[in-house]
Formats: structure tokens, C-alpha cells, sequence
């Protein structure tokens, strides 16, 4: 069987409490991921958290925020499999581009968002 496995990493200049309070409601989750189903598994706070998938996909997914600099390292890890049948190699390929770019968009819409225009190099404001 051909699994989808994703890792992504994106740097926000933001603390951790700030990147974990945009995951920590699960209506969002919604938006980020429309066709997959979460279930939390582990609540880390300020760490992250882990879930397990189904819907269009069976399997787990962990987002973990790492405190690097004056920011925090957004790591993305998805780990599934098509919930019957299994992927066929092409399709397996495909589908992990596509979760591949889904998980930049988030991460990026996030650091959009939550760095508020603040300039590349320049502290925090306050």
C-alpha cells in the first residue's frame, strides 16, 4: 500500500502560545484540513498537537511548535493512508503534493496573519 507521508517545517516570529491558540480551536481545523476528520490524542499546550485522522484519509497527524530564536518553528507531520483500497504509486505521489501544499498554505496563511506585517529582521512590537 502506498501511504501519504508529509513533513513541513515554516519558521513564524511569533512565540509558540500564539501559533498554539490559532490550532487550539477545533472549528478551525475545518478550514485547514475540509476533508479530513480530527480527533485530538495529545493536547501539548504550547508544544502542539497530535490527532488521529480519518475521512479522506486514516491515519495521524501532529503539528509541534518548537521555540527557535524570537519565534517558533511550525513542524507539520501527516502520516495516512486512503481509508479502502490503497493508493496506486502515481496516486500516492499525487496526493502527497497535494497535502504538501496544503500544509504550506496553512502554515504560511498563519504567518501571515499572526506576524502582522511585522518586517523580516525587525523585533516584535511593545
Amino acid at each position: 500500500m502506498a501511504s501519504v507521508d508529509v513533513v513541513d517545517e515554516t519558521f513564524l516570529a511569533v512565540p509558540p502560545g500564539v501559533v498554539a491558540a490559532a490550532f487550539s480551536v477545533p472549528s478551525s481545523w475545518r478550514s485547514f484540513w475540509p476533508d479530513l476528520e480530527l480527533s485530538v490524542y495529545a493536547d501539548r499546550g504550547d508544544e502542539g498537537l497530535r490527532w488521529t485522522v480519518g475521512g479522506a484519509l486514516v491515519g495521524t497527524m501532529e503539528v509541534w511548535l518548537e521555540p527557535m530564536l524570537d519565534g517558533t518553528l511550525l513542524h507539520y507531520f501527516l502520516r495516512a493512508d486512503p481509508p479502502t483500497g490503497a493508493f496506486s504509486p502515481r496516486d500516492a505521489l499525487r496526493e502527497v503534493q497535494r497535502r504538501q501544499l496544503a500544509a504550506k498554505s496553512v502554515a504560511l496563511g498563519l504567518k501571515l496573519t499572526l506576524e502582522d506585517g511585522r518586517p523580516a529582521g525587525c523585533p516584535p512590537a511593545g
